[in-house]
């Protein structure tokens, strides 16, 4: 095997997720794979982005622990670092190339042949690193005037576009697909008035509230945590407002929609991840936008119900209109939420001025409240005065005055 042609395994560090992505792309692509990006246990080299704000700590832990190992800095300005192997932002090719093929040297591994001769990277001996910035993290910082157009190309059908699960279309449910695909509670019939009160779910005994506790501490934090759940872990990133989860939309549905299982519930746990062993370079159509992922888990955990804090006697309120781009569209959605824009009303209330099933209005307060749009009415301005039902529009098309005036006749 001619070990000259086998890519420099390289760990990334100081970079926030998008500038993470978009060096592993530029080493693959423009570099023409000269370096691949793995875990740090596997790294052969370190880069470094020195204009991180935690990168000197980063920097004296990698040179404690590996001090043989080389090391490569990216930075803004000239770097006085000893024995490191410096590159100056924006990366050009020439010059990152050329530090890659100093650093394969340095452990003894032929540097691969290249059509042109770049020139040798800088190498530094001098004093410790000092931070200058706190907001570095710019995806120009790899992107040369004169490799603009390469990166680009290479680009665009990689990273956010391969994250189809995440910018998927809407999904419409019509009436029929709705039972096949939501499912149904045996022994209660959400649809009769009589058995509402039973029509009821708990979001904390289902997949759907450990994520929701999952996300907000993440949120909290401003850290990707992971949850664990004796199933597949999903990973947080409250930075991009993603998730990341290796499983299909079927066992996912599967896995939303049933109550979690005694023996589950001691191994459900909340990890904070580092960026490095977060990052999901192989898998990227796994990412899901929070949103939509949450709305969709909550509407296989209602199954046709509402959620139990949720007074059924009492009006609930929506706070703005859904994105229905991106969202799982259960049926009468947009003309339940036109209703709900208007003002608070009680659930029953709502099927009655529609003329919908109630489980319909059920499973879309369910994933509205999930995502902190829909709530129960509390201040004493909502409950006043009656919303009044809807009106016929005034603008009522030609045949529909013309019928009016046949029928006027008639009387």
């Amino acid at each position: 095997m001619d070990k000259s042609k086998s890519p420099l395994k390289v760990a990334l560090h100081g970079m926030d997720g998008r500038s993470y992505k978009m060096m592993a792309m530029y080493l693959q692509g423009p570099c023409k794979g000269v370096a691949v990006v793995v875990n740090d246990n596997n790294a052969e080299c370190d880069i470094f982005d020195a204009d991180a704000f935690n990168a000197e700590k980063l920097l004296n832990e990698r040179l404690q622990k590996s001090p043989h190992r080389p090391v490569i800095v990216i930075s803004l300005t000239d770097r006085k670092l000893e024995n490191v192997l410096y590159v100056k932002k924006p990366v050009k090719i020439e010059d990152m190339v050329a530090a890659l093929s100093q650093a394969k040297k340095s452990l003894g591994l032929p540097a691969k042949q290249t059509s042109t001769q770049p020139a040798p990277a800088t190498v530094n001996r001098s004093v410790p690193i000092t931070p200058v910035s706190t907001d570095t993290h710019k995806t120009n910082d790899i992107q040369p005037t004169a490799d603009k157009q390469a990166l680009k190309k290479f680009v665009l059908d990689t990273d956010e576009q391969k994250k189809t699960s995440k910018h998927q279309a809407a999904m419409l449910l019509s009436e029929q697909g709705f039972g096949a695909f939501i499912g149904n509670v045996v022994g209660v019939d959400v649809n009769d008035p009589k058995q509402f009160a039973k029509a009821t779910y708990n979001p904390k005994e289902y997949f759907q509230g450990y994520v929701e506790s999952a996300i907000r501490l993440s949120y909290e934090k401003a850290q990707i945590r992971q949850l664990n759940s004796g199933w597949s872990p999903l990973v947080i990133f409250p930075h991009s407002n993603e998730v990341w989860l290796d499983a299909d939309e079927k066992q996912l549905r599967a896995f939303a929609g049933l109550p979690i299982s005694s023996s589950l519930v001691g191994k459900m746990s909340i990890t904070p991840l580092s960026l490095e062993s977060a990052v999901m370079n192989e898998a990227l159509e796994k990412f899901h936008s929070v949103d939509a992922f949450l709305w969709k888990i909550a509407c296989w955990a209602s199954k046709g119900r509402y959620p139990g804090n949720i007074d059924i006697r009492h009006p609930v309120y929506l706070k703005n209109w859904p994105n229905f781009t991106r969202l799982l569209v259960t049926p009468h959605a947009l003309r339940i939420s036109a209703l709900l824009i208007q003002g608070p009303r009680t659930l029953g209330n709502i099927a009655e001025v529609l003329n919908v099933k109630p489980q319909y209005v059920f499973v879309f307060v369910s994933a509205a409240s999930s995502l902190g749009l829909a709530g129960q009415a509390k201040r004493e301005v909502d409950v006043l005065v009656h919303t009044p039902d809807i009106k016929p529009n005034k603008n009522q098309g030609l045949l529909s005055r013309i019928l009016s005036t046949l029928r006027g006749k008639k009387g």
